[in-house]
């Protein structure tokens, strides 16, 4: 106490009405920035965590007040829409399982996000899209078909097996494909963005991406040519709670996606990514928003993957139990919406399992269809690269020939379509019949 008041006593004789000056001192900067001097010395700390808007809770109540609830029949085709994904996901799961295709990766529990965005955007608005979007596809028309055909990569895939599963895409839906490489999709679509501004299109881009994604330099470039460029363009992010088995407190620190826009220079929104009322409203706004000022928003959904990453992950070995249970039971978006549905009596449960049992019907109808389809036939290996193939590529393909002409079993040749390569292995077996005639008498090798 003694040495506080030494050095408040010191301190005035020292500085006087100088220090009172210089505490007040402001003046104005030239620097390119756009600040000004002071002499209030401070470090800085992170704000606080911005609040999470949401229109309707956990039970189906509508929380938001003077909320103008959406149409009867937006809101049964958003659940239809729900059903119908959360039911593909399920028969594709089990058949990876079973191992009928190679790999998959599942929505659950992100059913909100996906859809009410589909339902917030134009059909016009260019979408670049992660991985985990299948909600947004199936709302947006893609037909199921389709994307059996590209889980299964046969001859029904638009990407000629040349894709992994799950990387759906659709030009006619102004929906870019899906790419394998994190993030990538990132500065393509403030690329996208800023060609529809130089162009004066009523219309702009959305791109998603994850929390974890956004650790990749891609996302950093991607968000700082948008705001630099003032692109009008939606950031849509899915914070799910999991970069695969890393959860968010390793992830990043700060508040988390919502801040990061706001630091580059976009305007932002926070919403709850199980609620698909705020979602369509908070998309709906942040549209319109970006259209009028020229300029990229950032939309932080704060959701929850029910499910594992994909079929190659066990999220069991890293998450809580009780912590799935709750997410997969009481804040479910299908659960809520379903919830709401029943109290304005928009459902009833004959219907409700009506659009259960037509979903299913269609799924597995999509589902028998791919897999007794045949594989894309083997020219497409080297289509689709060059206009014309190169020699090197010419000499790759005379290599392919007599490799499989040597092992046509081992490769399964009757599965492919049949194509001028299968007729050339043919043409090969039967020289090589000709020419060499095995010794019946010789003992196998």
């Amino acid at each position: 106490m003694i040495l506080r008041r030494f050095l408040s006593r010191t301190r005035k004789q020292l500085f006087g009405s100088t220090f009172r000056q210089f505490r007040l001192y402001h003046a104005p900067s030239r620097h390119p920035h756009g600040t000004a001097f002071t002499t209030n010395f401070a470090i800085h700390e992170a704000a606080p965590n911005q609040e999470t808007f949401r229109v309707m809770d956990e039970e189906g109540n509508i929380v938001l007040e003077n909320y103008e609830l959406l149409e009867k029949d937006v809101l049964i085709n958003m659940y239809k829409s729900m059903i119908k994904s959360n039911i593909f996901d399920n028969v594709f799961y089990d058949i990876q399982r079973q191992g009928r295709i190679s790999f998959y990766m599942t929505n659950f529990g992100e059913e909100a996000t996906q859809i009410g965005t589909a339902e917030g955007l134009s059909p016009d608005d260019l979408v670049y899209c992660q991985y985990r979007e299948l909600g947004f596809f199936v709302h947006r028309g893609h037909p199921l078909q389709t994307m059996a055909d590209t889980n299964f990569s046969n001859m029904g895939d638009p990407n000629d097996g040349k894709a992994m599963p799950v990387h759906y895409g659709s030009k006619e839906l102004n929906i870019v494909t899906v790419s394998s490489t994190l993030a990538t999709q990132m500065p393509q679509a403030a690329g996208a963005a800023y060609a529809y501004k130089r162009e004066n299109k009523d219309r702009l881009v959305a791109c998603w991406f994850g929390e974890g994604a956004a650790s990749e330099g891609d996302a950093h470039a991607g968000f700082n040519f948008s705001t630099v460029l003032k692109s009008p363009m939606l950031w849509l992010c899915r914070n799910n709670g999991y970069a695969i088995s890393t959860p968010l407190k390793h992830q990043y620190c700060g508040d988390g996606l919502l801040s990061r826009g706001l630091a580059y220079g976009m305007g932002g929104i926070r919403v709850d990514g199980n609620d698909c009322l705020a979602v369509v409203l908070a998309v709906k706004a942040a549209r319109k928003y970006a259209l009028e000022n020229s300029k990229p928003v950032m939309i932080e959904f704060m959701t929850y993957r029910g499910g594992h990453h994909s079929t190659s992950d066990d999220a069991t070995r890293y998450r809580d139990p009780e912590e799935i249970i709750y997410w997969s039971q009481v804040d479910n978006p299908i659960i809520r919406l379903k919830k709401l549905l029943d109290k304005h009596e928009y459902l009833s449960e004959e219907e409700d399992k009506e659009i259960r049992d037509t979903s299913r019907k269609e799924v597995m109808k999509a589902f028998r269809a791919a897999e007794k389809k045949q594989k894309p036939y083997i020219e497409k290996l080297f289509e689709d690269v060059f206009d014309e193939l190169t020699p090197q590529l010419k000499y790759q393909e005379r290599q392919l020939i007599r490799h499989v002409s040597k092992y046509p079993k081992e490769y399964g040749l009757e599965e492919y379509a049949d194509s001028a390569i299968h007729r050339k292995v043919q043409r090969f077996q039967k020289i090589k019949s000709a020419f060499y005639k095995p010794d019946p008498n010789a003992e196998d090798d």
